[in-house]
């Protein structure tokens, strides 16, 4: 077996499941720990796939369709203001970010014993695995309070970047939906030449704000901003599961530097990924309609909005910037809080801690819990009121 297989860590669910253990409980479950959207999937991408079913006689190309290429760059060039984004060379589909953020590490990162992914910390925990499977070390950048819970990226040192091959952006932010702004987006662009290393920005959430007047930046319209149109060093991961609810599509792509992208797509094209032709079909429909992630968004802003009024004055909680998550405070140890909550009050929460790692005798993550405010508006607000019921009882 492969030896690196053995230095992951058990996946967050896996920790949750052995703390939470069995419960038996009069009240019914309420899960805010996963990040499955629960909104209606919009019909007319349900249609337009039940119309293509005859599609599969057909093998699909890892490339993808040219239709379903056009619409992403389409909609790229409109969201985040680019000149030009081409659908043939700087578009690539995937079946999801998940699976194209780890295999993006297999094919970018050339083994070494000082190869460093660097990531922030906490972080979706594809990342950290995607750097060990291709024999890199992760190296954490700490997300806290005091700096906004975005790395402070003129404290890592010179040597770091240096060895740096790989850097993990999440923006907006899990688990804290912290955004990062155009200016440190340039700056990350300016040390990525200078050190010569690659930027990765995992943009999923991107589609979930509150203000339509401001949406979240992204590092291609920071590239355009910049003139760089080849957005060298540059690649950006997209989903249709929050911004449409349609986790089970597995449909998302990936955009920016060709170069970088033709070698990610001969890496593919052996790893054996390649979308159904009608789920890109169905894709490109998504891609082509915002009236749907407007109303997505809507239905966001009223469960925050009664979800917050209810935990306000009980928990150290408030608004994210974006995202669907609430990264709350905790009175008393975050794991101790998610177990007792369970059990008392049969709502599910992520402890912090299991979502980052400890670095200099500290974790970042511990006294936080991460609430996925993705059911419907009535078990929000329930599970919200249970949780001030908890607190309350301490």
């Amino acid at each position: 077996m492969n030896p690196r297989l053995n230095t992951l860590h058990a996946y967050p669910f896996e920790k949750l499941r052995a703390l939470l253990g069995d419960s038996q409980s009069s009240l019914s479950p309420i899960p805010l720990s996963i990040g499955e959207p629960r909104h209606p999937a919009p019909q007319f991408v349900a249609d337009t796939l039940a119309g293509e079913l005859a599609k599969l006689s057909n093998y699909p190309t890892t490339k993808g369709i040219a239709e379903l290429r056009q619409s992403i760059a389409d909609w790229a060039t409109r969201r985040f203001a680019l000149a030009a984004l081409d659908p043939d060379s700087q578009v690539l589909p995937v079946n999801g970010t998940r699976e194209a953020l780890f295999a993006f590490a297999q094919a970018v990162v050339s083994p070494a014993d000082n190869a460093l992914v660097c990531s922030p910390n906490p972080f979706y925990q594809i990342y950290e695995g995607a750097a060990l499977l291709a024999g890199a070390q992760p190296h954490f950048l700490p997300c806290t309070a005091d700096n906004g819970f975005i790395p402070d990226y003129d404290a890592v040192p010179a040597e770091i970047w240096q060895r740096c091959q790989l850097l993990y952006l999440c923006s907006p932010g899990n688990p804290s939906g912290a955004v990062t702004d155009i200016a440190t987006l340039q700056k990350l662009i300016r040390l990525a030449d200078q050190y010569d290393f690659v930027l990765a920005s995992d943009e999923c959430y991107s589609e979930l704000y509150f203000d339509e007047q401001a949406p979240p930046a992204g590092l291609l319209q920071a590239c355009a901003d910049m003139g760089r149109n080849d957005y060298q060093r540059c690649v950006v991961f997209h989903s249709l599961s929050k911004r449409s609810n349609l986790p089970g599509l597995r449909s998302g792509f990936v955009a920016g530097d060709a170069d970088i992208l033709a070698d990610f797509l001969l890496y593919r094209t052996y790893h054996g990924c390649a979308m159904p032709v009608q789920h890109q079909l169905a894709s490109a429909a998504a891609w082509g309609d915002e009236q749907h992630v407007k109303d997505n968004r809507d239905r966001y802003r009223e469960k925050f909005a009664r979800v917050l009024a209810e935990l306000d004055g009980c928990l150290d909680v408030s608004q994210p910037e974006a995202s669907f998550y609430l990264w709350a405070k905790t009175p008393i140890a975050d794991t101790d809080f998610a177990q007792q909550l369970f059990a008392q009050q049969h709502v599910t929460v992520l402890p912090g801690s299991y979502l980052s790692r400890e670095v200099d005798g500290s974790n970042p993550g511990s006294g936080y819990v991460r609430m996925a405010l993705v059911a419907e508006l009535d078990n929000c607000v329930e599970a919200a009121a249970r949780i001030r019921r908890f607190v309350e009882s301490l």
